[in-house]
């Protein structure tokens, strides 16, 4: 570390939940000596967080307690960190920097205005995801290798944004400095829309299904590309509403794309349609792997195992032999999508390489998702 750089040695949390509670480990992994001090309407939360050792203090209500925080994350819900600005003003010194988690900056930022406070405030937003929430999901590696978006008030200093960029960059994390529109531009694109997309993809499904014989037969790919669809509903229509605008927007140019899908295959133009399915392949596979993304990334391999006793015991023992350890385990009863009967999913990139190497030198064909 080189010696320009100091950490902050005082910092606050309001919310402890997956992500909350996640960037608060990062900083006890990263920053051992720093004092953080956390509050949530969650005692069950605070308490583990005391116990584990991610909190050194905590604290039953948002008060002057704060007072003496280099940096406050406010991960609570949007409503409830607007509530939180009113009480925090009158306590944070002139030094501080206030910051949020949320995916969409409007509704914070127009608060933030409202209540006097853009010298305080950067706005921010690790780009992780995972249909899990609560503290019991945070962990000290969910930040690594993901952007994190840095969305700075209008007049905050220079300095200030510069100092805390740094500091999510020193998290493991990379930072990216946008404009708060151009950060809800960003994700209405590429988190929220595929959300809706998702969800109208299975309740197309199951308005048809009405005898129950396309869920048996749903697996495979379909699960896949619907995952995201058993996420919050109650987070999803919060989401929906505070970035209202940017979605319509984005949605009403999807729907422009399947009218023109529409229309290809109705007058059964074949090459339009190899067109369009090119183009997205070869943008999909130019995808980089290598960062988290606001979608949960699962690390998943199939593996081509004979029907026969003992079978999955064998290949679970190879990992644990290997020092690897498997997230969840499936077997895969519909070969649709890919060839392979068992299906592990690994907790991390690296974890999966290394599980696909083991696995092939002892013979077994593995095949990638």
């Amino acid at each position: 570390m080189d010696t320009d750089f100091i950490p902050f040695s005082s910092i606050g949390f309001i919310g402890l939940g997956l992500i909350g509670g996640s960037i608060a480990k990062h900083i006890r992994k990263t920053f051992p000596d720093t004092m953080i001090l956390g509050f949530d309407v969650d005692s069950i939360a605070l308490e583990s967080a005391v116990s584990d050792g991610t909190l050194t203090k905590l604290t039953r209500c948002v008060g002057e307690e704060f007072a003496c925080c280099d940096v406050i994350f406010l991960c609570a819900p949007t409503s409830f960190n607007i509530e939180y600005l009113h009480i925090l003003k009158p306590l944070i010194s002139p030094h501080c920097i206030l910051t949020d988690v949320g995916s969409v900056k409007a509704d914070i930022c127009e608060a933030v205005g409202q209540e006097g406070m853009d010298d305080w405030f950067i706005g921010g937003h690790p780009m992780v995801g995972s249909e899990k929430c609560g503290y019991q999901a945070a962990n000290e590696h969910l930040m690594e290798n993901a952007y994190y978006f840095i969305t700075p008030s209008h007049t905050v200093s220079r300095d200030k944004t510069a100092q805390f960029t740094e500091y999510i960059r020193r998290l493991g994390a990379l930072p990216i400095v946008y404009s708060p529109a151009e950060h809800d531009h960003i994700t209405s694109y590429i988190s929220h829309i595929p959300h809706v997309i998702a969800a109208s993809l299975v309740n197309l499904v199951k308005n048809a299904d009405t005898d129950g014989l396309y869920k048996e037969l749903a697996a495979g790919g379909f699960k896949d590309i619907t995952r995201i669809a058993s996420s919050s509903p109650v987070v999803w229509e919060h989401i929906l509403l505070s970035n209202n605008k940017q979605v319509a927007a984005g949605l009403s140019e999807y729907i422009s794309l399947l009218q023109q899908m529409l229309h290809m295959i109705e007058i059964r133009d074949g090459a339009a349609i190899n067109d369009f399915f090119a183009s997205a392949m070869a943008y999909r596979n130019a995808v980089p792997n290598k960062a988290t993304g606001v979608i949960e990334s699962h690390y998943e391999c199939f593996i081509d195992i004979p029907d026969e006793p003992g079978a999955i015991n064998r290949v679970t023992k190879l990992l644990s032999h290997s020092s690897i350890s498997i997230k969840n385990i499936r077997i895969v009863g519909n070969r649709e999508e890919r060839e392979g009967a068992l299906c592990l999913e690994l907790y991390y990139a690296d974890d999966l390489q290394n599980a696909v190497s083991v696995l092939r030198k002892q013979g077994y064909k593995v095949f990638e998702k």
